[in-house]
């Protein structure tokens, strides 16, 4: 009888006790939740207000419907010429910003002397703060004085004008761009490593060649992980602002754009609508659709991946 009655009341003590868990995980959170609320959640929600409205951080906003969107659409041709310019940015930077770090995370995942202090001199530049790192190099890429230009003109070679000629402009970021992969080498090369061993035995047990065990092994063992650069590459891309705006506003003001605005890209031009001629509202429609383009590339990227992306474990489970 004593025990009928003490599962019961064991039963109840384990659900207060889970009950004063969840609400001291409740408390401790609330800090972070909060945070979240008031900085991040509150101003997508008055944004996503403000998109729909007239608003120049001075008056009140005024309802003006969907007339911000039609004229994104219909009325501004700088809004195709940033998006185009960003997808260029994009198309060249996504693809060879993979390869390179794949390849540079091969390299440092060799078994040779010295090999941590190779590791630490190519994380350096991702060190670097994006201010710096584009002051840098527009003193780099200078055409007159510039240190990359210096040996072409010993050769007897007109150095081009990496900066100053809109054809050569988004290839120069690009390789600006280039410059601070270590985030990504550093990942690429956590998935090497973490590739099992007995698979490259076994391997050689049956004879592949260097080739094949790259083919066959390396590149679907770490799949997931260049899945996950691809993505982050694709929002990073469509969100660069700090280089372009760094490089070109000394030579043609706030806001600058490069020659024949080359870098105007999306959100550098959100930027020019949203502080420098206050229009709120649209750059509040602007920025929603930008969300909707990245979540439409991501949304697709992820649909694609079942065909190329190895998973150890299903990810329905």
């Amino acid at each position: 009888m004593g025990t009928a009655v003490s599962r019961p009341a064991r039963r109840f003590f384990y659900r207060r006790l889970g009950f004063w868990e969840a609400v001291d995980g409740w408390l401790f959170t609330l800090p972070a939740f909060t945070g979240l609320l008031c900085f991040t959640l509150g101003p997508i929600v008055a944004s996503l207000y403000f998109s729909f409205t007239e608003y120049n951080a001075v008056k009140a906003p005024q309802w003006v419907g969907l007339n911000n969107y039609l004229k994104l659409f219909t009325g501004d041709p700088l809004f195709w010429h940033s998006l185009r310019q960003t997808a260029y940015y994009s198309f060249l930077s996504i693809p060879l910003s993979l390869v390179v770090a794949y390849l540079i995370a091969l390299l440092m995942n060799q078994p040779v002397r010295g090999i941590t202090l190779y590791r630490t001199l190519w994380y350096l530049p991702a060190l670097v703060p994006s201010v710096a790192n584009a002051t840098l190099w527009r003193w780099i890429l200078n055409r007159d004085f510039g240190l990359l230009n210096y040996p072409i003109r010993l050769l007897g070679f007109d150095p081009p004008g990496w900066l100053i000629e809109p054809e050569l402009t988004i290839p120069s970021l690009v390789l600006i761009h280039l410059w601070g992969l270590g985030n990504s080498v550093l990942i690429l090369l956590a998935a090497l490593q973490g590739v099992p061993q007995h698979l490259y035995d076994a391997a050689e047990i049956d004879g592949a060649n260097w080739w094949q065990k790259f083919r066959y092994i390396t590149l679907p063992m770490t799949s997931s992980i260049i899945f996950f650069n691809l993505i982050m590459g694709i929002i990073g891309s469509f969100q660069v602002f700090t280089l372009a705006y760094v490089i070109f506003t000394p030579t043609g003001g706030t806001g600058s754009a490069g020659p024949e605005n080359a870098a105007l890209f999306y959100v550098l031009y959100l930027y020019r609508h949203a502080f420098q001629y206050f229009q709120m509202g649209y750059a509040s429609a602007m920025a929603w659709v930008l969300f909707l383009i990245i979540l439409v590339l991501t949304v697709l990227m992820f649909k694609l991946s079942g065909r190329w992306v190895y998973y150890e474990v299903s990810r329905g489970r």
